[in-house]
């Protein structure tokens, strides 16, 4: 009987060849490239000649959205032009040179807009209560007069599939209304386009991008501590249902596109009147008055 031969020794790892992290990096990279350009191309977020302002505060969600789009950037079928833009809100303990330092040090076009609305937050908001709103509406104020005084034709902020899908709860729960954020829409004032292309893309696969990236995050000091805020309530209710029924957020923000007014109860979304309405078609019976009132009401 033979002696079984002594197996070869494994080949050596082959120059270059890429580590678990980078390879997961890269393939998460490849995921949100198509999710991003597929909102871009899906909802005509931008087109040739567009000089694009990239919101960036320094979160996980800027920082990706900014990565992501330098990259398609560079493969795009027309030409655009990318300025990261951060507006400095003078919070204490703000650090100031991160973002100018990182946008540099990668070549980045980038503008700091300095704007002291933290002082007025704080003015204007009894301790404790919720700054958001007053908050949200001064650092839109702000980038809305950067954009219009720097000849900006679209605004990409980094809100990302999760976060439409929790704006849509929040308006109905504390609104009454069936609404949310759109992934493009015109400022009330007509002159500004805001795009967000990360609409498709899951908080989830944004932090374990923005882990393997190592950006550099700065935290929002002046709102991250409270708590008890309404959009955080939403985005436990949401994490429960995704860990009792997981893919449930994505069927949500699927039903987002697509709407059946008919199937709904808003009657400026849908003629309900003419529904059953007796007009010249209608079998011979009561005719429908002048005032418009359907026929069984009219007696």
């Amino acid at each position: 009987m033979r002696a079984p031969l002594p197996l070869p020794d494994p080949l050596p790892r082959a120059a270059g060849a890429r580590s678990d992290g980078a390879r997961a990096q890269a393939m998460l990279g490849r995921r949100l490239r198509r999710q991003v350009g597929q909102a871009i191309v899906e909802y005509g977020m931008i087109e040739a000649g567009d000089k694009v302002m990239v919101c960036l505060s320094g979160g996980k969600d800027s920082h990706t959205l900014l990565d992501v789009l330098l990259q398609l950037q560079k493969k795009a079928p027309v030409p655009f032009e990318l300025v990261a833009v951060n507006l400095d809100q003078k919070q204490p303990g703000f650090p100031a040179h991160v973002l100018p330092e990182y946008l540099a040090a990668r070549g980045v076009a980038y503008q700091v807009i300095e704007q002291d609305t933290y002082s007025v937050v704080r003015r204007v908001i009894p301790e404790g209560g919720t700054m958001c709103s007053l908050c949200s509406r001064l650092r839109r104020g702000a980038l809305y007069h950067h954009a219009r005084i720097h000849g900006f034709s679209k605004i990409a902020l980094g809100h990302h599939r999760d976060d439409m899908v929790a704006t849509l709860f929040m308006n109905m729960f504390h609104h009454a209304k069936l609404s949310g954020m759109p992934p493009k829409l015109r400022s009330d004032d007509g002159q500004h386009v805001v795009i967000r292309p990360l609409a498709h893309v899951r908080e989830h696969d944004i932090i374990a991008y923005a882990n393997l990236r190592r950006f550099p995050i700065i935290p929002c000091t002046l709102c991250g501590s409270q708590q008890n805020l309404q959009r955080r309530q939403v985005g436990r209710m949401l994490e429960q249902w995704e860990r009792e029924h997981p893919g449930r957020i994505d069927q949500i923000a699927r039903a987002m596109a697509n709407i059946e007014p008919s199937q709904l109860a808003d009657p400026g979304l849908f003629d309900f009147l003419s529904l059953g309405r007796c007009d010249a078609a209608t079998p011979p019976g009561p005719s429908l008055p002048a005032s418009g009132i359907p026929c069984s009401f009219a007696t």
